[in-house]
């Protein structure tokens, strides 16, 4: 391409903006998640195109979200420039203008508190509760001692095991926020809807050995470690606390991780028994494998295997330092496999909560 300090560029789309409520939660959520992948660091520029009749209007999400129009954040209307060919040919113009001054940045030596480390986990086994999902909550105990940021997600995931993060809130208002969350999703969003915080694990889940939500919640809810729970956040709100937080997201994993990477994620840990193949650009995916038969047989999507705990060949210790010690390399440019497979196009799934009239 040209320019060695890029290291590419994407085009991402979604299928919301349009038919959806003009005003209240469902649109300030798809404008503030727009707008955290604007501001994402792992982006150095973006132009964000619009149809123009949508009723997410381009000049009302800079309005909600206080955007600026600069060299590196432009916006265009495809009904004003002409249609598709023009647009087109707009935007790689455009684009072609801002990489000369993204190619200006350079990698600096910076602390490990810079890391917001997304955490996730797809594909359950039996095993993530032994092995991949303490292992990672273990690396993050690490990096929060570094001053680093976890980001443990997935609402209907930790429903049931609630109790174990509240108690660890670094106070009252905290653990409560996080209640209120759990109350929405069983009063107000999910009552009579045969999803996974109703019961139900999906038929993956089952075939790798869980048998309902509370067993899954106990495995994915220790991907956060042991460290105090500093804040509660909505879904794609801006992570400004470090230490571990919680974000209110699904549990599908596109649609989470495109919350945890709008509030600011640099990085997603992914940790998976029956092997999820995902990426998440703009930002490295990392995946933990929770057994060695999988690791083996998927080698080209696992970046590290925690099976070796349940194999008796490491112990806890090692498998968190590697853990941390990998994600150090990757943020220093080392690519993941999910990277080197340029996965991560099509997980830009910002999260609908409303109707669709």
């Amino acid at each position: 391409m040209g320019y060695p300090n890029i290291d590419g560029v994407v085009g991402l789309s979604h299928g919301t903006g349009c038919g959806m409520e003009m005003t209240g939660e469902p649109m300030h959520l798809l404008r503030r998640t727009i707008a955290g992948y604007a501001r994402n660091p792992d982006f150095a520029g973006v132009l964000v195109i619009g149809l123009g009749c949508e009723r997410n209007q381009i000049k009302g999400l800079i309005e909600q979200e206080a955007l600026a129009e600069n060299r590196l954040f432009r916006t265009f209307i495809m009904q004003e420039q002409g249609g598709t060919r023009k647009t087109v040919e707009a935007a790689i113009a455009a684009v072609d203008e801002m990489l000369e001054e993204a190619n200006a940045a350079r990698r600096t030596t910076v602390p490990a508190s810079h890391l917001r480390i997304g955490l996730q986990c797809g594909g359950s086994d039996g095993f993530s509760s032994i092995t991949a999902n303490p292992a990672l909550g273990a690396a993050m105990d690490i990096l929060v001692r570094h001053g680093g940021t976890a980001i443990l997600s997935e609402t209907p995931e930790i429903y049931g095991v609630e109790h174990t993060l509240t108690r660890r809130a670094r106070n009252a208002q905290v653990g409560q926020k996080l209640v209120d969350r759990i109350l929405w999703w069983k009063h107000t969003y999910s009552p009579g809807r045969d999803v996974q915080i109703n019961g139900a694990v999906s038929p993956g889940n089952q075939v790798g050995g869980l048998a309902n939500i509370f067993e899954k919640s106990l495995g994915s809810s220790m991907k956060g470690g042991t460290t105090g729970l500093m804040e509660v956040y909505q879904y794609a709100e801006p992570v400004r606390q470090a230490g571990l937080v919680f974000m209110d997201t699904p549990g599908f994993d596109p649609v989470s991780a495109t919350g945890q990477i709008a509030g600011g994620a640099n990085l997603i840990c992914f940790t998976t028994g029956r092997g999820s193949m995902f990426g998440a650009k703009p930002v490295p995916c990392v995946k933990l494998a929770t057994n060695t038969a999988m690791f083996e047989r998927l080698k080209e999507d696992m970046d590290i295997n925690c099976g070796g705990l349940m194999d008796g060949e490491e112990d806890m210790p090692q498998v968190a330092q590697a853990i941390f010690e990998l994600i150090l390399r990757i943020a220093s440019g080392e690519k993941s496999k999910s990277e080197a497979l340029g996965l991560g196009d099509h997980e830009f799934v910002p999260w609908n909560i409303g109707i669709v009239s």
